[in-house]
């Protein structure tokens, strides 16, 4: 029988980099889903009020949130999950979120849509400042 050619090295990588595209395709899509929550269920202790300079935003991964200070240092949060399909946003470029799944960009200071195909701003939370603390979530 006569030997089978290897493939080459470009056919390997060409198979390996189109086979989790369509994978991560189909599970972006799906990201946190109809019934993922878009709130904290209770409310969350951020961290030092400090960590925020006026006319910047902080995401706070774990809990899903980012918050925004004004300029004139008023506090907002948000939900970090994009309207659009549901997904959690990850990624925070000065004050603008940036959804992986399908490019969303929210202002983190307004919940406002920047770019998309999101057309709803994002869910904005209870925030406050008690003794330099931030908290945010329901009944914050």
């Amino acid at each position: 029988m006569p030997a089978r050619p290897a493939p080459s090295r470009r056919t390997v990588l060409r198979g390996a980099a189109l086979t989790p595209v369509a994978g991560l395709g189909l599970a972006g899509c799906s990201g946190g889903g109809p019934g993922a929550p878009a709130t904290p269920t209770a409310p969350v202790d951020l961290g030092a009020e400090s960590e925020i300079p006026k006319g910047s935003a902080k995401l706070y991964r774990d809990s899903g949130v980012v918050v925004g200070r004004a300029a004139n240092g008023t506090l907002k949060a948000y939900s970090t999950i994009c309207t659009h399909a549901r997904c959690p946003i990850n990624k925070l470029d000065g004050t603008t979120l940036i959804c992986p799944c399908h490019g969303s960009e929210f202002d983190a200071t307004t919940g406002k849509v920047l770019r998309s195909p999101a057309t709803e701003p994002l869910t904005e939370l209870r925030v406050t400042a008690e003794n330099g603390r931030i908290v945010a979530g329901p009944g914050a």
